[in-house]
């Protein structure tokens, strides 16, 4: 492989995948969707172009004039801007041609026009697998027995939400659920649940058939940083599912704080 596409939401996940490419000597040629991306990917990519989300049409322009036939979908866009998005025609016509707009539905049709003109995605955990979490607990604090409970009855719940696409987190305490994730993410259900309780436990995992091309979960510093400000206690995510991103910084602010972060699976 010598170049390959980027599709570049928020967040620091399309930055990861930018340098993990680019030190394998591969072009990055990435599209950067306004309000979303993150500047630094401009330095650390061949080639980019600012679009909307909603310019289907110059995204596959983009990477057909670069020879692109293979692309990577990293980062989101914030599910609230799905409302703000103003289509192209084509993007118009996608829309209208889908059943609901759930993200797994909108980023299947989406994989079917990359797909038309001849452009593969892949996963979104190329060249970041060392980044997987794996099942062990990180920090120094580990979780007790009655833990162990609440992040068995979160994570079968997580499952639950993820099979019909809402989300991907679950908070619970004393087997009681405390906050669901639908469209505003992972901070702000959790910011939601230290509205209401603390000492709580986050949960988090990858849908029961979880497409590794798009929506990947992931977690990191600032995932830790909004649990302590919550004031919840542990936070458990599945084990080869889910991507840890500032993986040491966010351990050793958890570890400061008596945070609990475990890798699991059931």
């Amino acid at each position: 492989m010598k170049k390959i596409g980027l599709v570049a939401g928020n967040g620091k996940f399309p930055v990861y995948f930018a340098k993990e490419a680019s030190k394998k000597g591969i072009d990055i040629y990435s599209v950067l969707l306004e309000d979303e991306a993150d500047r630094n990917i401009e330095g650390i990519v061949k080639n980019y172009i600012w679009l909307s989300p909603g310019k289907l049409s110059g995204i596959l322009k983009f990477f057909k004039k670069n020879g692109i036939k293979e692309v990577v979908l990293a980062g989101q866009v914030k599910h609230r801007k799905l409302f703000e998005i103003r289509p192209d025609v084509r993007a118009m016509k996608l829309l209208f041609s889908i059943k609901d707009r759930k993200a797994d539905t909108i980023l299947k049709a989406l994989t079917d026009e990359f797909k038309k003109e001849g452009i593969n995605i892949l996963s979104s955990i190329t060249f970041l697998e060392d980044k997987l979490v794996k099942e062990m607990v990180y920090t120094k604090k580990r979780p007790s027995r009655k833990d162990y409970e609440d992040i068995e009855f979160g994570y079968r719940i997580a499952k639950k939400i993820g099979e019909v696409d809402i989300g991907q987190t679950v908070v619970v305490k004393e087997k009681a659920v405390i906050a669901v994730e639908a469209m505003e993410g992972t901070d702000e259900c959790i910011k939601r649940a230290g509205e209401i309780t603390n000492e709580f436990t986050v949960v988090k995992t990858a849908k029961p058939k979880q497409d590794l091309r798009f929506d990947v979960p992931v977690i990191g510093k600032r995932t830790i940083e909004v649990l302590i400000k919550a004031k919840g206690k542990v936070l458990a995510v599945e084990a080869g599912k889910t991507l840890f991103f500032d993986e040491e910084e966010a351990v050793d602010i958890a570890d400061k704080n008596g945070i609990i972060i475990v890798g699991v699976k059931y």
